[in-house]
């Protein structure tokens, strides 16, 4: 089974910020609640990821695969337990910008799928929470 989640948030930040936050790997992985930590690696990023279902800490290998500056990224995880992509794109507005997103996660081991199921909108939560505070 594959989650997928689309949302697309309206915020009051100038674009040149939300790029700033979502073009950087470590800035991304610092917005997500079961990321405990992150190390990089060369163009990888390794996310350590604790998920209640595994009961132990998963490094999940990211990569930017299609970047646009300024205006698109697309990333690509993958580990043992799960594979993921993620894609932000910047669309500038009157008082600041939209940011469309797009969440897929592929389970390879049991619950992990119904994990972010529950999970994804709450993520997404966190990540315009980060985005809204750098325009007060």
């Amino acid at each position: 089974m594959t989650v997928r989640v689309e949302r697309t948030f309206e915020l009051d930040v100038p674009p040149e910020e939300v790029w700033a936050f979502i073009a950087d790997p470590t800035k991304r992985a610092s917005a997500i609640s079961v990321v405990t930590g992150y190390e990089r690696r060369g163009d990888v990023t390794v996310w350590f990821v604790e998920l209640p279902v595994v009961r132990r800490t998963i490094e999940v290998e990211t990569r930017d695969v299609e970047r646009r500056d300024g205006e698109y990224v697309e990333f690509v995880g993958k580990s043992a337990v799960l594979d993921v992509t993620g894609e932000h794109e910047l669309e500038p507005a009157d008082d600041g910008c939209l940011l469309h997103n797009t969440f897929v996660v592929e389970g390879k081991f049991p619950g992990v799928e119904r994990f972010f199921k529950r999970q994804l909108d709450d993520e997404l939560d966190n990540l315009e929470r980060e985005l809204a505070a750098r325009g007060t």
